[in-house]
């Protein structure tokens, strides 16, 4: 009993070192799945490696544990070493961690229970050498359970969580339980992206409303909390994330390519009121 109450306080101190270095983190959540979270996930940890920042992107969604697919890392393996785990490089400056990079075949099942799950994601968190990072982008599988839950309790000082939902009312209704989530656990809801705003025809340009239009940012008024921005369903987009394509980089100039760099500015201006909002806090207590 001794022995495993020391193993777990060893974890615990590795998890706070390794969280050190860590500038940022941010949580990507979605009260339903199908929304596309993963996605925005994918293009935020882009965008911010296209900036120049240094970035990981942790992968907790271990039942359908994708983000590797979409940057084209589908073969990769994690390797493990005496000081911890070594995370695969997509980028110089994009670090990446999944479940899927762990021996788990693409047709496997993870028929796992919660602690099991908790105890994966805490030893990533603890035990990778994600070494001097800006952002840590952690994207979760859909919900309010077990994963988001654990990454919330082990990262108090998460810079935020960003809330991903589309237009359907069915979705909208899960992302406020989402919101909700963040604001009983304190973390700042830095905000919602509205995912397949409309789609958008290959040949002609013209954008049609599938799922209606304006639904997220309606729930991010009536919520109080910040609009991010919205992503229209591209072809093109959905063909290059099947395909390991980085479409941001790729197709600069494409509609999804503009709106995910706004909603990642707009992520990082609100990360920056959020900090200068504490500073001032603090000094008025002070």
């Amino acid at each position: 009993m001794a022995s495993q109450q020391e193993d777990r306080q060893a974890q615990d101190a590795r998890l706070k070192e390794r969280m050190a270095g860590i500038s940022h983190k941010l949580l990507v959540m979605s009260g339903k799945g199908g929304v596309g979270k993963t996605t925005v996930s994918v293009n935020i940890a882009l965008t911010l490696a296209e900036k120049g920042y240094t970035v990981g992107l942790l992968d907790t969604d271990l039942h359908g544990p994708n983000v590797a697919k979409m940057l084209g890392a589908d073969n990769a393996q994690l390797i493990s070493y005496d000081d911890g785990i070594e995370p695969f490089s997509v980028l110089k400056n994009l670090k990446v961690v999944s479940l899927s990079m762990a021996g788990h075949g693409p047709d496997t099942p993870v028929i796992w229970r919660g602690p099991l799950k908790i105890g994966v994601i805490k030893q990533f968190l603890a035990d990778v050498n994600w070494g001097e990072l800006d952002y840590l982008v952690v994207d979760t599988p859909p919900g309010t359970g077990d994963e988001p839950l654990t990454v919330a309790q082990l990262l108090p000082e998460m810079d935020g969580s960003v809330v991903v939902t589309t237009p359907q009312q069915v979705a909208i209704l899960d992302s406020r339980k989402s919101i909700n989530f963040s604001k009983q656990l304190n973390i700042p809801v830095l905000g919602v992206v509205e995912n397949m705003s409309g789609f958008i025809c290959p040949h002609c340009g013209q954008e049609t409303p599938l799922f209606g239009k304006d639904g997220g940012k309606q729930a991010a008024e009536e919520m109080e909390v910040p609009f991010l921005g919205a992503v229209p369903i591209e072809q093109a987009l959905m063909e290059a994330e099947d395909n390991g394509y980085h479409y941001i980089t790729e197709k600069p100039e494409s509609i999804s390519s503009k709106a995910m760099r706004k909603i990642v500015d707009n992520i990082l201006g609100n990360i920056e009121k959020n900090v200068a909002a504490e500073g001032s806090a603090k000094s008025d207590k002070g």
